[in-house]
Formats: C-alpha cells, sequence, structure tokens
C-alpha cells in the first residue's frame, strides 16, 4: 500500500550537462519545494532508494541532500517513517536580522562540498584516495581510542613532526629537527602562530603586490601596516621594498610559486631578499602553498634552506596537495624563535585532532604521499593544457599561472562582476584585481584553477564563461 503522505513523484530536474553539482540541483528542488509549501509539513520525502532510482543517481547523493535539508531544520529523520517535512519551519529571514556572515564574503562558496569548476585552492575531487585514506583514517581512529587520555603535545604527534622533517629533506631540501615543526590546522592558524610569536602589531610588513588575499586580511586584523610591493617576472621587487619601507620588520611572500601569477623569484631576487632580512634583523614569511607542485620542471629548494634560513619562518600544509578537508598543516621555525612560536601554539592554537595526525603520519611513512603528488602533477598538467586551449579560443590572451590560467579581459569589462554572475551559474572563477591592495593600479582579469576542469565539464564551464564576458 502506498503511504498517502508520500508524494508519488517530485518534480526534481537534474541536468548533468550543467556545471552545479547533481547533489547540488537535488537539494535545491527539494528546498524549494518544501518552502513554497509544494511538501507540505509532516510530508513524507521518498526513500533515499526511490528517488536515487528515480533520479539515476547514487544513493549517497541523495543521503547527502536529505543531511542538509535536516541541518537546515527543514525536514526530520522519523526512523521507521521515514524523512519527513519538520511541521514548522525556521522563520524567513527579516530584513533587519542580515546574515552574521559578511567577512565570508569574499571566499569561494558552496562549503564543506565538492569544488566548482574554476575554484582555486582546491585539488582535484575526483582523483583523491578516498579508499585508501578511509582504511588508514578507520586505523588511526581506533590507534587513538585505544591511546592514552592525556592532553596531547600541542606541537604534533612526534611521528608526524618526524615524517614531515624527512619528507621536507627531500622534496624542498630544507634540513631541520622535529622540534622546529609545529602541526596546525592549516595555512591559517599557521600564519597566526607566526604573526603573534614576530609581535607584528603596529609594525611595517612588506606584502606581494598582487598578494593572497587572506594573508592581507589576516595583517589587517593583526594591525600591522601594510606596505605593497610589486611582483614582476622573477618575483618580489625587493629594491622597491628597501626604497619604500627599509625599516620594515617582516615580508610574506610566495617565493616558490607566486600566488596568484605563478612566478618563482629568481635566484637574484632571493639572494637579495635573504640579505635584507639579514642585515635589517627582519623576518621572511614563507606562504609554501603549493609546495612542490611546481608543473614547469622541479620546485625551486624553500627559501628556508641553505644559507639564510635563520630569517625564515616556513609554512606549509596539505590542503592543496591532498584535501583541505583534512586540515592539517605545519609551521617551520628557525631555532632563535621556535620555542616562541611553541608558546603560542600551547596556549591559544594547539595542534588538531590527533586521529588525522596518525592518519596523515602512515599516509607519509609508507611513501603513498609522493606518489600521490607525482600523480597530481601528471594530472594538473594535463588540464591545465587542456583548459588553455578551450579558454583561449573563448578568452584569446589566456596565460598559464601555477595550476591554472589568468585570462585577460576587455577594459571595460569589471572582473569582480564576471565572478558574480558566474558563482550564480556554477563556476568559481576569482578575480584578480582582488588581490591587490592599491586598487587604482589593480589589473583586470579572471583567476582559474584547473585542478577541477574534466573532459565532462571542460567544454560547458569554459563556454559558460566565454558568454557571461561576451554579454558584458
Amino acid at each position: 500500500m502506498t503511504d498517502p503522505n508520500t508524494p508519488a513523484a517530485l518534480s526534481i530536474q537534474v541536468d548533468p550537462a550543467t556545471a552545479v553539482p547533481i547533489g547540488d540541483q537535488i537539494h535545491a528542488s527539494l528546498r524549494q519545494a518544501i518552502v513554497e509549501g509544494r511538501l507540505l509539513p509532516g510530508q513524507r520525502l521518498p526513500s533515499g532508494r526511490d528517488l536515487a532510482a528515480q533520479l539515476g543517481v547514487a544513493r549517497g547523493t541523495i543521503r547527502v541532500a536529505y543531511d542538509r535539508l535536516i541541518a537546515e531544520n527543514l525536514v526530520f529523520g522519523a526512523g521507521s517513517a521515514g524523512t519527513r517535512v519538520c511541521a514548522r519551519l525556521p522563520p524567513s529571514q527579516a530584513d533587519d536580522e542580515a546574515p552574521l556572515d559578511g567577512p565570508l564574503a569574499g571566499f569561494t562558496r558552496p562549503y564543506s562540498s565538492a569544488p566548482l569548476p574554476f575554484q582555486m585552492g582546491v585539488p582535484a575531487h575526483d582523483a583523491f584516495p578516498a579508499k585508501l585514506w578511509a582504511r588508514m583514517r578507520a586505523r588511526a581512529a581506533r590507534a587513538d581510542a585505544n591511546a592514552y587520555t592525556a592532553y596531547a603535545d600541542p606541537r604534533g604527534e612526534s611521528a608526524l613532526r618526524a615524517q614531515i622533517a624527512s619528507h621536507l629533506a627531500v622534496s624542498r631540501q630544507m634540513h631541520c629537527h622535529p622540534d622546529q615543526i609545529i602541526v596546525t590546522s592549516g595555512y591559517r592558524q599557521g600564519l597566526m602562530l607566526a604573526l603573534m610569536a614576530l609581535r607584528a602589531h603596529g609594525r611595517k610588513v612588506w606584502l606581494e603586490e598582487p598578494g593572497y588575499p587572506l594573508g592581507r586580511r589576516a595583517l589587517e586584523l593583526m594591525g600591522a601596516a601594510i606596505e605593497p610591493v610589486p611582483v614582476d617576472a622573477e618575483g618580489l621587487r625587493v629594491e622597491d621594498g628597501i626604497a619604500s619601507a627599509p625599516d620594515a620588520v617582516l615580508a610574506l611572500v610566495t617565493p616558490g610559486q607566486h600566488a596568484p601569477l605563478g612566478v618563482t623569484l629568481s635566484p637574484a631576487r632571493r639572494h637579495a631578499l635573504l640579505d635584507w632580512a639579514a642585515t635589517t634583523g627582519a623576518w621572511i614569511i614563507e606562504d609554501d602553498y603549493l609546495g612542490e607542485l611546481q608543473l614547469d620542471g622541479r620546485a625551486a629548494p624553500a627559501l628556508a634552506a641553505g644559507e639564510g634560513s635563520k630569517r625564515v619562518i616556513h609554512i606549509g600544509a596539505f590542503s592543496k596537495t591532498i584535501s583541505p578537508a583534512l586540515g592539517l598543516g605545519f609551521v617551520v621555525a628557525p631555532r632563535s624563535v621556535a620555542e616562541r612560536l611553541v608558546e603560542v601554539c600551547a596556549v591559544l592554537a594547539p595542534a588538531p585532532n590527533r586521529t588525522t595526525q596518525l592518519a596523515i603520519t602512515e599516509f607519509l611513512a609508507d611513501g603513498h604521499y609522493l606518489r600521490h603528488l607525482r600523480q597530481m602533477k601528471a594530472l594538473y598538467a594535463d588540464r591545465r593544457s587542456l583548459a588553455l586551449a578551450r579558454l583561449n579560443e573563448v578568452l584569446p590572451g589566456t596565460m598559464t599561472a601555477g595550476l591554472g590560467v589568468i585570462a585577460p579581459l576587455p577594459p571595460t569589462v569589471d572582473d569582480c562582476t564576471v565572478v558574480g554572475i558566474a558563482r550564480a551559474r556554477g563556476l568559481a572563477p576569482s578575480a584578480l584585481s582582488a588581490w591587490y591592495l592599491r586598487r587604482r593600479h589593480a589589473q583586470r582579469g579572471l583567476l582559474l584553477s584547473a585542478t577541477n576542469l574534466r573532459l565532462d565539464n571542460v567544454e560547458a564551464a569554459c563556454a559558460t564563461l566565454g558568454r557571461i564576458v561576451a554579454s558584458r
């Protein structure tokens, strides 16, 4: 017998050709049906099995959509009675109840979901070694559950710090003791530890122009006096920084692959930057955000490797090489300042959960990380070449930049406007102008990551983006 409360069919349209993930399409259709009253309070939703069969998708996709609706208090799980619409829906937001997430406006949404085409800062979603990671995570969870219950080392597990030190010696030519390494929840925590330990408040800091907006905002929140230093084909123009702010106490740089232009700091500029820090007693924070993921030849040694490294604090993360969902990174501090960073992390921001640390330790120790990086370099090189070819058909003059490309725009087209329209259509480009502190000198263009462009979505994504730009 059919439950009279169960809708015989829902008008859910799934379009595999669009750039919007199928799970997001299903969630949006169900949500709209509930909000508009087409699904009544108490009404039962189809079972995950039935709806998956009807739409031709995996049951897990339906389960995720239902979980999102539950989190929004629109439906609830009623056990054997199925999943039902809540009797009282959350009140609609009044005009004077603006969302309190304004500071997040500059970040690419949606959160906690599969990356969108062109989205920067995220690795290939389809190439993540999910089964291998699930096994390691399960073993780590069991080991953690059977372990002692005392507070963990705020610097991170000693075995993981030793593995990171060994990896850096091979991949980045850095030689450090595990006690110089602090495990973090990612780049942001590492940057916070460094800025607090160096007491950046009220002091002059060099920042690349263009430079990472999140790093710039961190400096602003810390109360630092930012001095933008131009970047050209050889990287940071050190002589410009010395001319404009010779008394700066800190430089925040991306020397391996500049974010966003993708250039590598030349040997001459490298020596000039290290000499400036050594001569003036300043510090360099090296944001090694892509590590050894250099697609054009072998990655240059880290600034924190070799002579001059005593003034360099190195920040790395597994977010872009493995997955941002791990929430794991690290800081390598020179001996002279290591204990100060350890004190800050111990008191304010200790290392994240031990289970993830144990899983990453095994991933590194068994050689899976190096193999994964090698595979990703080949995959990203292919995807970047594909993106470059397709985008140049609709946006001539597009050029490579790190793991993606930069597409120029006509002088009359505002890149921020294009980004807003593209996000509404399931794409996630970034505006180049947003990376400039001095907006009147900003170049306009689109930063487009190639990591999640595949044969099944690249044509539609590039064509859609081309139409958006042409319509402006």
